[in-house]
């Protein structure tokens, strides 16, 4: 941040502050957000030999957004990361345009870079049953044992993401039949608690030596603490190898796998969305790899006829 201007610095803190208030970003969307805009104002004090103010910004052309591309791709970033880093740039533009009352055109008109979506790869019915009963027996400990279950039970059965399991508390205990989740933008939604996820987490209670209070984290570590995602990433490692499954098997597929099977069985897209927490239906589509076949498959089959 010594490279930039103390204007551009703070104009940045003001832009990240109403993303906060007021688009309900997250702690890591914003400082996600910090980062690619303050490398990209560092470079153009470098790119010009100066520091940027606030005049200087609007002056940017082109070519200059061009020449930071360019260094972004000699650095080695790669496509995706390069097109999530411009959208950084052109959300703090668009703002600070408004503010200031300029034309960001140069840099509203810069094209991204192409690259393929790379969508998540959910595991066959059995291999996520198979899952769920391999962690079981990664660890010694039966409570230890117990919580693993219970975590991706939820993952499978709720289509958490492992983040929204592990923010539950003791005040959420016993799992009603539906649960608030807060997700990302803290956008809420409402999660049906099948059988399954409720009576893992109950067992999973009976057996946890640690004392539950309304306020403390629903899911222990061994000492105590709350439980920290690494642990059910590495159980979930261990047993896709015994059971010979793909790195892919992780516990983002554990959610992704409850999504595409919902589907498989006949789930409507738009339930899912909203199962899932996403904010639009395309999101959805590529997440859960929609094929077109089926998608003109259902079309043909409900779209009322001439």
């Amino acid at each position: 941040m010594s490279l930039i201007s103390p204007a551009c610095r703070d104009a940045l803190q003001v832009w990240l502050e109403s993303l906060s208030a007021l688009a309900g970003r997250s702690e890591n969307t914003t400082n996600a957000y910090r980062r690619d805009v303050a490398d990209f104002l560092a470079f153009m004090t470098l790119h010009h030999s100066e520091r940027q103010g606030l005049a200087a910004l609007e002056r940017i052309s082109v070519s200059d957004m061009r020449a930071w591309m360019a260094q972004q791709r000699d650095s080695g970033v790669g496509a995706r990361s390069l097109a999530r880093k411009l959208s950084a740039v052109k959300s703090f533009y668009r703002w600070l345009a408004e503010r200031e009352g300029f034309e960001p055109t140069a840099v509203l008109s810069t094209r991204a870079p192409k690259f393929t979506k790379k969508l998540p790869r959910p595991l066959a019915e059995d291999a996520a049953r198979a899952m769920i009963e391999t962690v079981e027996l990664q660890s010694s400990s039966d409570w230890v044992a117990a919580r693993d279950v219970a975590v991706v039970t939820l993952l499978y059965g709720c289509g958490l993401r492992i983040s929204e399991a592990l923010s539950l508390n003791g005040a959420d205990a016993p799992l009603p039949e539906t649960l608030r989740i807060v997700g990302k933008g803290n956008k809420e939604r409402i999660v049906p608690v099948i059988p399954a996820a409720r009576q893992a987490v109950d067992r999973y209670l009976e057996l946890c030596p640690h004392p539950q209070s309304a306020t403390a984290p629903l899911f222990r570590g061994v000492r105590g603490k709350a439980l920290n995602p690494r642990a059910i990433q590495g159980v979930m490692a261990k047993a896709r190898m015994q059971l010979g499954l793909p790195a892919t098997a992780t516990p983002h597929a554990m959610r992704h796998s409850f999504a595409t099977h919902l589907l498989a069985a006949g789930g409507d897209l738009r339930a899912i969305q909203e199962l899932l927490g996403h904010a639009s239906l395309s999101t959805t589509q590529a997440y859960t790899a929609v094929d077109t076949a089926r998608l003109m498959e259902v079309y043909n089959r409900t779209h009322p006829k001439a």
